[in-house]
């Protein structure tokens, strides 16, 4: 596959994040920490990143964009624009999971353990391929993956070695854009549901 410029990004958690991947192998990178406003955020954000590297809209050869688990609206909103970029350019957007792009460029076997809400821990284990992603608590993962080497903010529950990420998470989604082909549109990852709730008051009455 040649070389191609890959613009990534991800909203699943805390934050806005940003890569630009180029055809030399160099990677630009931006990551704002905030709890809200990356709906407002990303298209500047993405454009102040092309801009830092001297290219226009049209330069890229196509998206990647961070699919979670992790924030329901987060991940909605990087989804989204994945696929109106996509559309609207005419290059493919590439869904890359979270603790796939956790687990780059780090060794293998690997698990990665990830906190998530009521003490549950998004799991997911990296041989020679991925392995399902899961949900445990701490006990379940000490039994799945005792003695493993692991990352991520629940790693320390396998009681093996702890790694830092080899990347930043948006770079490392931008790589691996790079190298998958192009399938289906890309999709959220939920593994649990939407903490709101539908409304419980009757509809307004809508008059003829």
């Amino acid at each position: 596959m040649p070389p191609e410029t890959v613009l990534a990004f991800d909203t699943s958690a805390a934050h806005c994040a940003a890569a630009l991947l180029l055809p030399d192998g160099r990677c630009l990178t931006r990551n704002e920490a905030m709890t809200k406003g990356q709906a407002e955020r990303l298209m500047s954000l993405l454009a102040d990143l092309l801009a830092e590297a001297g290219l226009g809209w049209s330069a890229l050869s196509r998206i990647g964009v961070g699919t979670g688990p992790g924030n329901f609206t987060g991940i909605r909103i990087s989804v989204a624009a994945a696929r109106g970029l996509a559309v609207g350019l005419g290059i493919p957007a590439i869904g890359v999971g979270r603790l796939e792009a956790m687990a780059h460029g780090l060794p293998r076997p690997l698990v990665v353990a990830e906190a998530a809400r009521s003490g549950e821990i998004w799991v997911q284990a990296f041989t020679h391929t991925p392995g399902e992603l899961v949900v445990l608590d701490d006990a379940g993962l000490r039994a799945a993956y005792d003695g493993w080497a692991a990352t991520g903010s629940a790693a320390v529950a396998t009681g093996g070695q702890l790694l830092a990420p080899a990347m930043p998470l948006a770079e490392a989604t931008a790589r691996i854009a790079a190298t998958r082909l192009p399938g289906a549109r890309p999709a959220p990852i939920y593994l649990r549901p939407a903490d709101a709730a539908p409304p419980s008051d009757p509809p307004p009455l809508i008059l003829p």
